[in-house]
């Protein structure tokens, strides 16, 4: 079986009173995560097939998590890791301004509670916002943190 491949779109912007750049990433939905703040947020990604192309996949998800097109502007590759899962995550950051308001989340279904025969629907991403990227890091998913240094070091131009 091939492993697991997820592409994403992380969106920075420049603060005009020069305190450094700031992402836009997304607190995870449903119930394993309403309580959760530290490690419980993550760039707005998902899973594609090997018939698709990662960049398409990247475009795709971020309008089906933010529920808005992805934005205009360069792709910056910010390269491949994998999480802890074994899923290979593969990520590009776009200069970008957006107004978390506007964020309108796409759903999943699962039975909840566990056991119970109940199919409830949640939001993807339940809420989105800017974070400076000392600010981002503890929040994000382990295996996502990477991609604040991939992005930290081109913005610095090393």
């Amino acid at each position: 079986m091939p492993d697991k491949r997820s592409a994403g779109l992380l969106l920075f912007r420049r603060t005009p009173d020069g305190g450094g750049p700031q992402v836009l990433i997304g607190h995870m939905g449903g119930p394993f995560w309403a309580a959760r703040s530290e490690a419980a947020w993550s760039i707005p990604k998902g899973e594609y097939e090997s018939d698709e192309a990662p960049e398409d996949a990247a475009r795709r998800e971020f309008a089906e998590e933010l529920g808005l097109p992805a934005p205009d502007g360069a792709w910056l590759a910010l390269g491949e890791n994998r999480q802890r899962n074994g899923k290979l995550v593969t990520v590009w950051a776009v200069e970008a301004d957006l107004d978390p308001e506007r964020v309108v989340p796409g759903t999943f279904t699962m039975e909840w509670p566990r056991g119970s025969g109940v199919l409830t629907e949640f939001p993807e991403i339940d809420r989105v916002g800017w974070f400076g990227l000392t600010e981002a890091e503890p929040l994000l998913v382990a295996g996502q943190r990477v991609f604040l240094e991939r992005l930290a070091a081109h913005l610095a131009g090393t």
